[in-house]
């Protein structure tokens, strides 16, 4: 892991963290079991106490739902409702020179942010909430030529404690174990190349308190091919998921129908959360009571 260190580049306004590209591209090719890197510190303080508030205000507005067999979450991807603090690191977390500097870390030329947000955005999680082992999509959904890279997930939570559980886990190709836990401690960004063995979730529901929340921004960046793998997410049962394994296949399957869908019709995510929403009601309210 990557700790310390001060912005390199001037243009950033709101960056802490940025370390010398070569040397942080030697860690990350280096790390097992997929390229990752880890920086803590990464927003400077004080835009990161902003952009805590700015969060946390929008939780009572309505968010789409990711509620299923997989996954319990919620997601914004509506720039406009966001405050001025997280609209602006996500400008220069999507800037020419930013994603300069991320491709000499990653080694991947040609890289390109994503204006829409394509199963990022702001993401959110409360007691109960999971995220099972899953490699990720690898094509975007409304531009048929772009691929799927990187993931860069920036935490923004208040507190955290490890009772809270929550920690990012790395699993190998094969799904035998689990390689390398990351805690969602506030302020912390991890980066890593998404491939579709690039296994990661947080399997096991949350156990925080009453008003703590999960909080990150995901954001994913694509490269321009003219021969693009497609394929939904992936998800997988561990070693230690039992029967549920069935239950995680039959979910993953019925999320390839809706993906193809998506991809040949252009079907809206608004939907099918306006479905999920309706079928996980009482998720819904629990979610209301702790907030």
């Amino acid at each position: 892991m990557i700790h310390g260190g001060a912005a390199l580049n001037a243009e950033f306004k709101t960056l802490g963290n940025l370390h010398n590209s070569s040397e942080l591209r030697v860690v990350y090719s280096q790390a097992s079991p997929y390229p990752h890197a880890v920086l803590d510190g990464f927003l400077t303080a004080d835009v990161y106490q902003k952009c805590i508030d700015e969060f946390e205000s929008l939780d009572q507005i309505e968010w789409k739902n990711y509620l299923h067999v997989n996954e319990r979450k919620f997601a914004n991807q509506e720039l406009d409702s966001w405050g001025p603090s997280l609209q602006q690191v996500t400008k220069e977390l999507t800037s020419a020179p930013f994603i300069a500097w991320l491709e000499e870390v990653t080694g991947i030329d040609g890289l390109m942010a994503d204006p829409h947000f394509d199963g990022g955005g702001l993401h959110r999680s409360i007691r109960g909430g999971f995220l099972n082992i899953h490699a990720d999509f690898t094509a975007h959904h409304a531009e048929p030529q772009w691929q799927r890279r990187v993931n860069l997930l920036l935490y923004l939570n208040r507190e955290w404690s490890p009772e809270f559980g929550g920690d990012l886990e790395l699993w190998d190709t094969s799904m035998k174990s689990c390689v390398d836990k990351i805690s969602p401690i506030g302020n912390r960004v991890v980066i890593f190349t998404t491939s579709p063995d690039a296994y990661h979730g947080h399997p096991t529901p949350l156990n925080t308190p009453v008003g703590v929340a999960r909080r990150s921004l995901a954001l994913y960046y694509f490269t321009r091919s003219d021969e693009v793998f497609v394929r939904s997410t992936n998800y997988q049962g561990r070693p230690e998921d039992g029967w549920k394994k069935i239950f995680i296949k039959l979910d993953s399957g019925a999320l390839r129908v809706y993906d193809f869908a998506k991809h040949r019709m252009r079907f809206n995510d608004k939907v099918i959360s306006s479905v999920l929403g309706k079928v996980f009601r009482p998720f819904k309210r629990s979610r209301r009571r702790q907030e």
